[in-house]
């Protein structure tokens, strides 16, 4: 489950953060909530772009070999502090209610997923391992 997870967090960021790249300013018009913010900025949304495509390729590589779990470990952290931007935002008055639930979906269970898919399974008591998990960990470290 966490792989396939990984698999569509991952791809998920690193299309955003293409299309942030490449079309800044047709992603800034597509986002609703994001033009409260503040004026377009291409500069800002490439930076953003950026990192989210990292985060992506980060999430991609951990679904490919779980040996890149500290690659995954920083996409989640990205991706948790982006969502901690955002409520800090919304604690100080700058971000509406309706902003913060429109980001629920997209900023806030994005992060919670991301720090699933990365959470080390020896330190959750209630997130056991399966035996097909344990098998297709081993198949992949075999296959390397």
């Amino acid at each position: 489950m966490r792989i396939k997870l990984a698999w569509v967090l991952g791809l998920l960021c690193a299309a955003n953060g293409i299309y942030m790249l490449l079309a800044p300013a047709a992603w800034y018009a597509l986002i609703p909530s994001v033009q409260s913010t503040g004026p377009f900025n291409q500069h800002f949304v490439r930076d953003i772009g950026s990192a989210y495509l990292v985060a992506g390729a980060g999430l991609i590589w951990f679904a490919l070999d779980f040996r890149a779990r500290p690659a995954a470990l920083a996409a989640a952290m990205f991706l948790v502090l982006h969502g901690l931007v955002h409520l800090a935002d919304a604690a100080a008055g700058r971000e509406s209610l309706a902003h913060v639930l429109a980001d629920i979906p997209t900023i806030y269970l994005s992060a919670a997923a991301a720090l699933w898919i990365t959470w080390p399974r020896r330190f959750s008591i209630m997130m056991e391992e399966k035996p097909d998990d344990k098998m297709a960990i081993a198949a992949r470290a075999e296959s390397v």
